[in-house]
């Protein structure tokens, strides 16, 4: 067979090979599936043996906040995804946090103990469903690329409910804290006082890196069919705005909290992260704590911690 035949069928080939092998890293990464809505007496807690001895609290957090009252909130992303929210007000004028919940994750689940806390500073909160996680429309997961741009329609929200003088805190938890964090290098209105990063990573690149090689595979390999999916698959550029990079434009207080036997988001990024900031910033290193465990092992020093750096920067 002469080669001018051969060689576009070889190119052709490989090219659908790359695409396919794409088409599966996307899904594999970005992908969320259609999720169930849960029954009233039906609750999901975070798997993995980490997280048992912490189950009954969790819990009891989720029956608890289910029986507040609180509002629904539903807004439109920028580019027409449904968000959900549920808005807890503990005073009336009080400071609004607005939460993120983690990857694939969900705001009752991922930060069940988000209301004690933030009441516990006398703070109003809105959980804030991520887009294709929980009851938020959508079914890519973007690790804070598109999270971001959702994070200032959030603000923009808070600021026309609550009115121009609102002082808003916006704070996540993994991809949640890297998502505001992202969010905070941008032109922020006056009314965010300072940002809370809870087990954030330093970059999409290296938290996904990272997990490759826990899978015992290659990550030079299948990094860049991953960049590609997300890229072809899924409309967006991976790699844009790392929180490592957004940490170096944000003006406002910043504050960070992570566990040291965090074998997820590894403590070291948290580090990194820190001294990156240019911000007024405070770090609470929490002994022992698992992946997203830092309030629950240390309830009563991560408010006081708070507090305590919100009157150091004076903050209201």
């Amino acid at each position: 067979m002469d080669w001018y035949i051969v060689l576009p069928i070889v190119v052709a080939s490989v090219l659908f090979l790359i695409l396919l092998l794409s088409f599966v890293c996307f899904l594999l990464t970005f992908y969320s599936r259609k999720r169930k809505p849960l029954k009233d007496d039906e609750f999901v807690l975070i798997p993995g043996k980490i997280y048992e001895e912490f189950h009954p609290q969790m819990l009891s957090w989720m029956k608890e906040n289910r029986a507040r009252v609180k509002e629904i909130i539903k807004i439109k992303s920028f580019d027409g995804l449904i968000l959900y929210g549920e808005y807890y007000e503990c005073k009336k004028g009080a400071p609004v946090e607005i939460l993120f919940n983690g990857y694939r994750g969900d705001p009752e689940r991922d930060m069940s103990g988000a209301v004690e806390r933030c009441f516990a500073l006398n703070h109003n909160v809105i959980l804030a469903c991520q887009r294709a996680c929980g009851k938020s429309e959508g079914s890519v997961v973007t690790f804070g690329v598109k999270e971001s741009r959702d994070c200032l329609t959030w603000i923009d929200y808070a600021i026309k409910k609550f009115g121009e003088e609102v002082n808003i805190i916006i704070g996540g938890v993994s991809m949640g804290g890297s998502t505001v964090l992202m969010t905070a290098s941008k032109n922020l209105p006056q009314n965010v006082k300072y940002v809370l990063c809870d087990c954030g990573f330093s970059s999409q690149k290296d938290i996904i890196k990272k997990v490759i090689k826990q899978l015992h595979l290659p990550a030079f390999v299948f990094y860049p069919f991953i960049k590609l999916g997300a890229k072809i698959f899924g409309g967006f550029n991976l790699e844009e705005n790392p929180p490592i990079e957004s940490v170096k434009k944000i003006k406002i207080p910043t504050i960070f909290f992570h566990g040291d036997t965090d074998d997820f988001v590894p403590f070291y990024m948290a580090e990194d992260l820190f001294e990156a900031c240019g911000a007024p910033k405070k770090f609470m290193r929490v002994s022992g704590a698992g992946h997203g465990l830092a309030y629950l092992k240390e309830k009563e020093n991560y408010v006081n911690f708070i507090s305590q750096f919100e009157k150091e920067n004076n903050i209201y």
